[in-house]
């Protein structure tokens, strides 16, 4: 019996060491992401893009002599998970660092745990304003609601809609927090907000609040919300004979949005962080890039995932150490990275201070409408 149970434990040990051993070439990062569930598809994509940015640091040598090794958690779209993978992340996996999540209720929800822990969090694509308030270990590499509320608002207004509907997902900080800012800036510029009105994540009949809408005739509805939903809206908009313009932000890119809405989004229009028209040989390399990893060509959420990859190795590079506290000023520290969603310059409440790209869609797919700047 002591044989027995003595043999493992040895075994383990050697195990351990060799892992700890193997782990003092790597730079471990985590990374979030909802790979499944109603928000697969930010997700995804999200991960193929920080993928193939780690995939390419790796193969020019690395960074400080290391490789990275990505650890990827799916959080299934769903609320608790976020917080539960980041913990595994820190306490069992040993990351230096977090990169995720899309959504801002995930990233919300993970944050503090990586701000108790002195774990640098980097987001690609969480826009509520709440979520680098949660302290100076968290970062994004995208604009915030303010600015692209203001974006659309200030667009809406420039094509002479005046009077315009808002329908905002609830159960999202995202879409609660872009229809106020929205909301503010139309009514600062003289527009009239005349009906707004409510949904839930996962709703799919949505009739009942266009049918309020439409009595109030706006000249446009505003939904900032997810790709899912507004796919569903879309549809059932038209059936009741609504034809106005729909306006969005980012969460509406996702693959299944025009799967899903048919033609029913054609003349809408969205704020967005990156466009693959963009003729930049930066952008057009990584077009081609992802194209051939993937065999799809790469959305904003990919390539925000990209740039999120670079600026932590970028970041690391000029710490010289993957030291938290030196790792976070790095972090905060980036100024004029050049990414594929921009030059990217992070302000003093580290949100990325960069353009926003306004997307028109036209017969079933997307078209660059025009550039925004900060």
């Amino acid at each position: 019996m002591h044989k027995f149970t003595f043999v493992p434990v040895v075994l383990v040990s050697a195990i351990s060491l060799a892992g700890s051993a193997l782990g003092a070439d790597e730079i471990k990062v985590g990374e979030f992401a909802a790979l499944t569930g109603g928000s697969a598809s930010f997700g995804q994509s999200s991960h193929r893009g920080t993928e193939m940015a780690f995939d390419e640091i790796n193969a020019a040598g690395g960074v400080l002599g290391k490789k990275f090794k990505l650890i990827t958690e799916d959080d299934q779209s769903a609320a608790g998970q976020p917080a539960t993978i980041v913990r595994k992340l820190i306490s069992q996996d040993k990351v230096v660092t977090v990169l995720g999540e899309v959504r801002s209720s995930a990233t919300i929800e993970a944050a503090p745990i990586c701000q108790e822990n002195k774990i640098p969090l980097i987001t690609p694509a969480a826009t509520n304003p709440k979520v680098t308030e949660v302290g100076d270990y968290i970062s994004r590499v995208c604009f915030i609601d303010p600015f692209q509320g203001t974006v659309m608002a200030k667009f809406a207004l420039s094509k002479g809609w005046k009077k315009v509907a808002v329908l905002t997902d609830v159960k999202q900080d995202y879409s609660v927090g872009l229809a106020e800012f929205f909301v503010k800036a139309f009514t600062a510029g003289g527009g009239q907000v005349v009906k707004e009105q409510k949904y839930s994540t996962g709703d799919k009949d949505f009739k009942a609040q266009l049918t309020s809408i439409k009595v109030t005739k706006p000249d446009a509805i505003f939904i900032p919300g997810y790709y899912g939903e507004v796919a569903l809206v879309a549809r059932q908009a038209r059936l009741l004979g609504i034809k106005v313009p729909l306006l969005g932000g980012d969460g509406w890119v996702g693959d299944s949005l025009l799967k899903v809405a048919g033609n029913a989004l054609d003349g809408c229009f969205f704020s967005n962080h990156f466009s693959e028209e963009d003729q930049s040989p930066l952008v057009q390399g990584f077009v081609k890039k992802y194209e051939a990893k993937y065999h799809e060509k790469p959305d904003a959420m990919a390539a925000l995932g990209y740039d999120s990859a670079g600026i932590l190795a970028d970041a690391i590079k000029r710490a010289g150490t993957t030291d938290g506290d030196k790792l976070k000023g790095a972090i905060a520290a980036t100024k004029g990275f050049q990414g594929v969603t921009g030059s990217i310059t992070l302000d003093p409440q580290r949100n990325a201070s960069k353009s926003a790209v306004i997307m028109a869609i036209v017969n079933g797919g997307f078209k660059f409408e025009q550039n925004v700047a900060p």
